[in-house]
C-alpha cells in the first residue's frame, strides 16, 4: 500500500523561533500548538498546514529584492486578505516593515522581524 503524504507545517529559521512565532500569531491570530525551547509551531483554527519557527544561531536575514552575492531567500509566504491597507497597517503594528521595492500594485511585500519577505495580497 502506497504510503499518504500530509504537509504538516511550513518552517521558518529564525535566531529566535519565540519571537519570530509572536509576531505571526499576532499577525494571523492563530494558537501555538507546540512551544518549546528553540521550536514553536502555529496552527490555524480551522486546522490545516501549520506554520513553525525553528531557532538557527547562525540564521542570515534574505535581502529583498535579491541582490547578487546576498542570501537570497528561498520561500516566502504569500498571505491573503480583505482589505490591503488595513492588513498593512495591523503588519507594520505587529513588528513587520514594510520593503522598499514593490513589484505590483495588489500586493505588498513585508519583511518580518526575522527578515523574512512576505506578501499580503487581495484577490482582483
Amino acid at each position: 500500500m502506497p504510503s499518504t503524504f500530509t504537509l504538516s507545517a511550513t518552517v521558518l529559521d529564525s535566531p529566535d523561533a519565540r519571537a519570530l512565532a509572536g509576531f505571526y500569531r499576532r499577525l494571523l491570530g492563530w494558537e501555538a500548538e507546540q512551544d518549546e525551547p528553540g521550536w514553536v509551531t502555529l496552527r490555524a483554527p480551522g486546522g490545516g498546514a501549520g506554520l513553525s519557527f525553528q531557532t538557527d544561531e547562525g540564521y542570515v536575514p534574505p535581502v529583498w529584492p535579491p541582490a547578487p552575492g546576498r542570501q537570497r531567500m528561498m520561500a516566502h509566504l504569500d498571505i491573503e486578505v480583505s482589505d490591503l491597507a488595513a492588513a498593512g497597517t495591523l503588519a507594520e503594528e505587529a513588528g513587520a516593515r514594510l520593503a522598499d521595492h514593490q513589484p505590483q500594485d495588489d500586493v505588498r511585500v513585508y519583511l518580518d522581524p526575522a527578515g523574512h519577505p512576505f506578501c499580503l495580497w487581495t484577490r482582483g
